[in-house]
């Protein structure tokens, strides 16, 4: 049967609109709107880096450029979202904790054959005193514990044992982080932080499966199983692969055929009505997304849609960095026209703008120069820093 091919501009553009991109990124920031951003999002990605500002919060200022980092401090602590792992640690809507428990569970049992390899041993020993220490004192953070215990020199990953105790403990539902200092996360017992209705609730396997594949589909609009099953990472390859069949099987799914930059088809699964859905047309507007922004983090799926190869070249040796230590994705309208190379120097109050590279045969009129000078100022503002610096030769 030869199935629908979706042209790549349809699909790129159905791609922006569930990721939130296609809008003016108006609105409030905080509150209510911010909280109904967070729900279309399901989640955005945590991360250290602060060389302009954390992932997070350019995450949620590309959607919202009135957005504030204290916001989702705000958020936060009003139990409106709760801080865990999908493919990597992040801030997720509350209403997905009760299908978190089908992942604490699993977490439970893989993170203990892991952590063989990982971790020192001993912190099983650690549990029941870690668990008394914040029942009876509050919550705390790595520093609070195990001060009698000898501090590893092997690097970050060689943690006491009472600091495994409590990243597995948390891993595995029995303490969640009830906030941050900086970056540093406090713990205390889940039940003192997830409110009880979502505390409450259980869900069957199979409908924590069913929830997941739906909600990863609806944010993607077009996969296939094994993207359904990265988004989250709470469920298998192989229980992606049975929901969508079955899915198939009820004309509850549809197979496609998507366009892609590189001129090979691809196939997929999309709801019957995908293509009935009417979207706005995407803003012109300048964008400077983090490269962790949920609509690329998916590298190769960017390369499908967009043409565009990123890599972070963080842990690559300067002098063979092709780009920078860590260079942020520019979006305009549809399309991702390059990666700018800026740092914000907060001791002067500065973004300084070391480099911007196009992709190759986009012109940089004096129009489009405008519009990411002003991307830049945004962007600055969300960094707390007031002027801009443009080194010399800064478009390449």
């Amino acid at each position: 049967m030869t199935l629908p091919l979706i042209p790549l501009a349809t699909v790129r553009h159905h791609h922006l609109a569930r990721h939130r991109l296609c809008e003016t990124p108006t609105g409030a920031g905080k509150g209510q709107d911010l909280h109904q951003l967070m729900q279309d999002l399901t989640f955005v990605q945590l991360d250290s880096i602060s060389t302009v500002a954390r992932a997070h919060h350019m995450i949620l200022h590309a959607r919202r450029t009135n957005y504030r980092p204290k916001a989702l401090e705000k958020l936060m602590s009003d139990r409106l979202a709760f801080e865990h792992w999908t493919h990597d640690a992040s801030v997720i809507d509350i209403d997905n904790f009760g299908h978190w428990k089908l992942k604490f569970a699993r977490d439970a049992v893989t993170l203990k054959s892991r952590y063989k390899n990982w971790r020192r041993d001993g912190y099983e020993e650690k549990f029941n005193t870690v668990l008394k220490r914040i029942a009876d004192q509050g919550p705390c953070c790595s520093s609070d514990v195990g001060a009698d215990e000898k501090k590893g020199s092997g690097g970050w990953w060689d943690w006491h044992p009472s600091k495994t105790a409590l990243e597995y403990l948390w891993r595995s539902g029995k303490l969640s982080v009830t906030h941050r200092q900086g970056f540093r996360k406090f713990y205390d017992l889940t039940e003192r932080v997830i409110p009880q209705p979502h505390l409450s609730t259980q869900y069957l396997p199979e409908e924590t499966i069913a929830h997941t594949c739906t909600t990863a589909l609806d944010c993607l609009g077009f996969a296939t199983a094994g993207e359904i099953a990265a988004f989250w990472d709470i469920i298998t390859p192989a229980e992606a692969k049975q929901w969508c069949a079955d899915e198939l099987a009820a004309g509850q799914l549809i197979e496609v055929e998507l366009e892609t930059a590189q001129g090979k088809p691809r196939r997929s699964f999309a709801r019957p009505c995908v293509l009935e859905v009417p979207l706005m047309e995407p803003t012109k507007r300048i964008r400077i997304l983090s490269p962790f922004d949920p609509a690329l983090r998916d590298r190769k799926r960017t390369e499908r849609l967009f043409g565009f190869h990123y890599r972070i070249e963080v842990f690559v040796p300067e002098a063979k960095r092709q780009y920078g230590y860590y260079v942020f994705p520019v979006l305009e309208g549809d399309r991702l026209i390059g990666r700018i190379d800026m740092k914000a120097d907060r001791a002067r109050g500065v973004m300084a703008v070391r480099a911007f590279w196009p992709e190759a045969g986009l012109r940089m009129g004096s129009g489009r120069i405008k519009a990411l000078t002003t991307a830049i100022e945004r962007t600055a503002r969300l960094s707390a820093v007031t002027d801009t610096e443009f080194a010399p030769d800064w478009i390449r």
